[in-house]
């Protein structure tokens, strides 16, 4: 059998040669076409630009692991502008720990705890606690559950969490910041957004969201029913967008799952907005105000397809298993949120270095007919099996 790094070049040169929208989904590499009208960024002919390969002259995993992920995590840190609070910002954060609970029901697989959270000293976010009943002792793996832009925190319950409680997980329920922030702001208006800049400064809002879910990761391994070694991440539309720098900026969640957040970072969906990547802002640490996130994402004008996308953010959370569900199996281009065949690029590029460190079952792609929905007839069973073997089962990794 050839070596893995001659492996992973007959794998590329595979790639190459059927590389054109239309392909099978094993040989896409391609940037998905730009279909949101409202894009800054309209890149006619993206779907025609091969995305850039992460592991082209590596030859081992030290060379992933020492030389180009901490280039990658590099840069992705100054776009975000940080991953954590700078040093004089952590006066705004305290004990999480110190929880305000508010009301318990019991239920015949588990106990459901309302309760608040301080997120920030200043700022206690809603959220519902699980906790599995008569099914032994503990402790259990644990799933943070967020909803998405149109309903309450209240809503992965019914999505996922019922399930999850019933099978022996511990569920933790929330919402992005985005959606209710200090003093009843949100994306609206971006009201939100403008919290966020005016106490922290600049940190965009997605790296605002991994932090958040950090700290809710953090209290749930301060209970007596969790197994710490054992987290899990799972979101829908927005909250499937936060999955996605979850995974790959938060090491304390072992398996994470993507429900449908449009992977492409400039194809149907709106990454572009100011309360996920905020474009057109210009940069604070380039004195030039034509410098923006959108001139990081892509340096050459001239060039349609960003030079740096949303396969580099599924590498950095290698080797660490994650599962995109699509909703749009059954069509080559469909625009709106849904991830379609085209997402088969990023995830085909972001396997390339799975591959090369030796766990390329770890990243799973599943593409449904669900639509763009937290459940589904094909959804279910998927998110189901990803939990149960990465996360539940005694042989997943830690």
């Amino acid at each position: 059998m050839p070596p893995p790094t001659l492996l992973l070049i007959a794998v590329q040169l595979a790639l190459a040669a059927y590389a054109q929208p239309g392909a099978a989904p094993a040989a896409r590499i391609n940037h998905h076409r730009v279909t949101n009208t409202a894009s800054p960024a309209p890149e006619p002919g993206a779907e025609n630009q091969p995305l850039p390969s992460l592991v082209e002259g590596l030859r081992s995993p030290s060379d992933w692991q020492n030389r180009r992920r901490p280039e990658i995590l590099a840069f992705w840190t100054r776009l975000l502008g940080k991953l954590e609070p700078a040093r004089g910002d952590r006066k705004w954060f305290g004990d999480i720990r110190k929880a305000r609970i508010l009301d318990t029901q019991e239920f015949e697989h588990y106990t459901r705890i309302r309760l608040d959270l301080p997120i920030e000293k200043d700022f206690y976010q809603s959220h519902l606690l699980l906790l599995p009943k008569n099914q032994g002792p503990g402790p259990f793996p644990a799933v943070i559950a967020w909803t998405s832009t149109t309903p309450d925190f209240t809503q992965p319950e019914l999505w996922w969490g019922q399930w999850l409680a019933r099978h022996g997980y511990v569920v933790l329920t929330s919402w992005s910041f985005i959606r209710h922030y200090r003093d009843d702001s949100s994306y609206r208006k971006n009201t939100a957004g403008d919290k966020l800049r005016a106490r922290f400064g600049h940190w965009l809002p997605m790296a605002k969201m991994v932090h958040d879910a950090r700290r809710q990761a953090e209290y749930l391994r301060s209970l007596k029913q969790v197994d710490r070694r054992r987290l899990g991440f799972i979101g829908f539309s927005l909250s499937a967008k936060a999955a996605l720098y979850i995974a790959a900026f938060a090491p304390e969640f072992h398996a994470t799952v993507s429900l449908d957040p449009h992977i492409a970072i400039n194809g149907g969906t709106n990454w572009f907005a100011p309360w996920y990547l905020d474009w057109l802002r210009p940069y604070p640490a380039i004195p030039t105000p034509e410098h923006t996130i959108l001139s990081m994402l892509n340096p050459d004008a001239a060039r349609p397809g960003f030079e740096h996308d949303h396969h580099e953010l599924l590498a950095l959370a290698a080797p660490r298993p994650f599962l995109l569900i699509g909703g749009r199996g059954d069509c080559e281009d469909c625009g709106g949120d849904s991830d379609d065949l085209q997402s088969w690029g990023y995830v085909n590029r972001a396997r390339e270095v799975y591959a090369l460190l030796g766990v390329p079952d770890r990243l799973q792609f599943v593409l449904t007919r669900d639509g763009h929905h937290a459940n589904g007839p094909e959804i279910d069973p998927a998110w189901q099996a990803f939990f149960e073997r990465w996360l539940k089962s005694p042989t997943a990794p830690r």
